[in-house]
């Protein structure tokens, strides 16, 4: 407790500097994240991230130092390299995007093992720590290092913002951004310049295994709660500094665990939050939504039913169980069910005698009746289908007429057609006629 409480209060200067730097992985991440997740480039960080290993070692076996400025400028050098690679192999050969990404990304880090095998076998004495570029290590982050790292991250964030119109059109509509005179090509290599610089923030915290992940996941988790670029981008930054703190203090509570994984692992438990969640696009969301549907689809039928069997009948009255199960074709305890459930909604009266519609059903039934039948008409007499062909289509289209499409229908049909209606028939030939009982048009409908 007393070592969380420490931490809490941030009274030991490495966590200090750890969680700063952390910040700065998650944010920077988080916001770059997003655009090149949007621009389907959501594997590039990964292959830039293994194509600066090389970098790392060839700068120190350049130097000798172990300077981070050194090592991040020779991890530079070398993710360049990649992204160019990258564009040349697709713009000149018929190899696609992950294709390209692939061998970039295998022949790079192939390279950077070899590489860091012969250091750590070199008589060099101050080669141990290099292989923190691998897992990470954000333990080892010095004031030195934040301070770069800021300065990083703070050019990163200001080309963002001066480029933001381009990067957005780059994609959305590359199209325009060329009709504007942009090159694409130098847009794309700016955004992925970006990238690359981003990579290098956090390759030392994170390593080159799992940095993608603090690129992808705080974007992807983003993603789910909004349908507006420049949200996502501060959404994603948010998460990702979010998780970057959280990490850090996690991992200050465990001895030996390191904080990039930590890290990795708290933004993949806000992408599942996320997908769970989030209001609009979440897997509840989608799941009520679905339901609310198949609901209202089942309570159209229903109502649908009892209106025909009435028109059948020539009379009001109550319908049992079998008459509606012969008329709907579900089984016997899906319709006391579902007879049940509109009781509730005071759609319907459920007793010995049957299942009779309420004004109020009766209103919503009539009307899902006469969306089935214009619709029916609209298809045939607009030569889209056979009369014999129209049941089906008009049967998934009744739930979603509303009256506004309703009294567009009738204006079309009423006009270019001739048809009354106020009286709809079946257009099957069953002769049964239909009047709006309880409902005038434009009034709102029940439910």
């Amino acid at each position: 407790m007393f070592d969380f409480l420490s931490a809490l209060h941030l009274e030991d200067a490495t966590v200090r500097m750890v969680l700063f730097g952390s910040l700065l992985i998650g944010a920077t991440g988080g916001a770059l994240g997003s655009f090149a997740v949007l621009r389907g480039r959501s594997l590039m960080g990964d292959a830039l991230a293994h194509a600066a290993l090389p970098g790392v070692a060839l700068a120190f076996l350049w130097t000798g130092s172990k300077s981070l400025p050194v090592l991040i400028t020779g991890a530079t050098c070398t993710g360049i390299i990649g992204v160019v690679l990258i564009q040349f192999i697709t713009s000149r050969t018929r190899i696609k995007a992950d294709a390209a990404i692939g061998i970039v990304l295998t022949v790079f880090f192939g390279v950077g093992i070899v590489l860091l095998t012969h250091i750590q076998r070199s008589l060099v004495g101050n080669q141990a720590g290099l292989d923190k570029f691998l897992f990470g290590q954000a333990a080892s982050m010095v004031e030195d290092d934040v301070r770069v790292m800021s300065v990083m991250s703070l050019f990163i964030f200001v080309v963002v913002l001066i480029l933001y119109k381009e990067f957005k059109a780059l994609i959305f509509d590359p199209n325009f951004l060329q009709s504007l005179g942009y090159s694409l090509q130098k847009v794309d290599l700016a955004l992925m310049g970006l990238i690359v610089l981003t990579v290098m923030v956090g390759l030392q915290a994170v390593g080159v295994v799992l940095i993608a992940a603090m690129l992808i996941t705080p974007a992807v988790a983003a993603r789910f709660w909004t349908e507006r670029l420049h949200v996502m981008v501060v959404l994603a930054a948010v998460i990702g500094g979010v998780s970057g703190a959280t990490g850090t203090f996690l991992s200050a509570q465990a001895p030996r665990v390191p904080t990039g994984p930590v890290m990795v692992l708290v933004a993949t438990g806000l992408f599942v939050v996320s997908a769970l969640f989030a209001p609009r696009r979440g897997v509840l969301a989608r799941w009520l939504r679905q339901r609310a549907n198949a609901l209202r689809e089942r309570r159209h039928h229903l109502l649908r039913a009892l209106i025909e069997l009435e028109e059948r009948a020539g009379k009001a009255r109550p319908f049992s169980t079998q008459e509606l199960v012969d008329e709907l074709g579900w089984e016997r305890r899906r319709v006391t069910r579902e007879a049940k459930r509109l009781r509730r909604l005071d759609m319907v009266t459920l007793d010995h005698k049957g299942v009779e519609a309420t004004p109020a059903g009766l209103a919503e039934g009539t009307f899902v009746v006469k969306c089935h039948r214009l619709w029916e008409h609209y298809l045939v007499y607009r030569d889209i289908l056979a009369a014999d062909h129209v049941d089906r289509p008009a049967d998934e289209v009744e739930h979603l007429l509303t009256p506004d499409i309703l009294e567009r229908l009738e204006e079309i049909l009423r006009r270019d057609h001739g048809i009354d209606t106020e009286r709809v028939v079946d257009i099957h030939g069953s002769g049964s006629g239909y009047r709006p009982a309880g409902r005038e048009r434009g009034e709102e409908v029940v439910g």
